[in-house]
């Protein structure tokens, strides 16, 4: 199911996945209040509408529902024929919705043994090799399928712009392993095949229970550094494949949301100041970089 709205074929349209709730629920809101037509995917209709309808309660008006469930490639199809129907075209594609692949021991968070609300949340912290597996079709598969499956109607845009919602987490420098930081450091080089052999190698490490001694991070992140790694690895190819487009990934720092238990130290409104911003980039702006907040960091 989803909604549909009357709005000029000539708006500027956008999509924001993961946008029921946390900081794609506020990027929509942002957008529509800069003047673009958001729609709102999410994976489960009922809390997208819910999600809508907050918004328009609100006073933003300029907000509509699509299913989107990024492991379900006919759902990814559907949202694109959506677009394509309605609008013509696709100018904003914001990858929001992930997934940190592990579960929360609420009473180890709760006590706050270090003071510090990311290592107390780290190691709260308990990933499996099924949860790990899950983020990488999320967070990477299925992202780079929505790309893939949207980039023609982004193309139709003359001011295509796509954001992928990342973490410097993920950043190379994090991954012990020198074959994978070397594998994916030369954008020159950098295809989605070397991604690939990152990926398949570090969860064959996992499932064998050798992911901390072969050189993969070593907390109950690991998964997720990864998966984020790679995800930024492919928007560095995609801004080389893409000229036309600007193509970034960002981290909005340690923000308060459900993925974190809401132990994060930013709000969701201060969180959604950088994506907002580069899914608004002007022409001219920056193109295949990696942002925490509004500073360039290295891959």
């Amino acid at each position: 199911m989803a909604e549909t709205n009357s709005s000029s074929s000539t708006k500027r349209c956008a999509v924001v996945t993961g946008g029921n709730k946390g900081i794609g629920f506020e990027i929509c809101r942002k957008l529509a209040s800069n003047g673009i037509l958001v729609i709102l995917a999410a994976r489960d209709e009922k809390r997208g509408l819910k999600a809508v309808q907050k918004l328009k309660e609100s006073g933003v008006s300029d907000v509509v529902f699509h299913q989107l469930d990024l492991l379900d490639p006919t759902s990814i199809t559907s949202l694109a024929d959506f677009i394509k129907t309605q609008y013509g075209k696709l100018d904003i594609l914001v990858n929001n919705a992930a997934i940190n692949g592990v579960t929360v021991n609420e009473d180890i968070l709760k006590a706050k043994i270090h003071g510090d609300p990311l290592r107390d949340f780290t190691e709260s912290l308990v990933q499996s090799y099924d949860m790990a597996e899950e983020c990488f079709k999320a967070n990477y598969y299925g992202t780079k399928r929505v790309s893939e499956v949207l980039m023609p109607l982004l193309e139709l845009s003359n001011s295509g712009r796509i954001v992928n919602v990342s973490t410097t987490i993920g950043q190379l420098e994090h991954i012990p392993n020198e074959w994978a930081k070397e594998m994916q450091s030369n954008v020159d080089v950098l295809t989605e095949e070397r991604i690939d052999e990152v990926v398949n190698e570090f969860l064959k490490d996992f499932k064998d229970g050798q992911h901390e001694s072969k050189g993969w991070p070593d907390d109950a992140l690991s998964a997720y550094r990864v998966s984020k790694a790679a995800l930024n690895s492919y928007t560095r190819i995609i801004a080389k494949r893409f000229p036309a487009l600007y193509v970034n990934c960002v981290s909005p720092g340690f923000i308060a949301t459900d993925m974190n238990a809401n132990s994060g130290i930013l709000t969701v409104e201060e969180g959604v100041e950088s994506p907002a911003w580069l899914a608004l980039l002007p022409d001219g702006g920056p193109t295949g970089l990696l942002f925490s907040q509004k500073d360039v960091e290295p891959f």
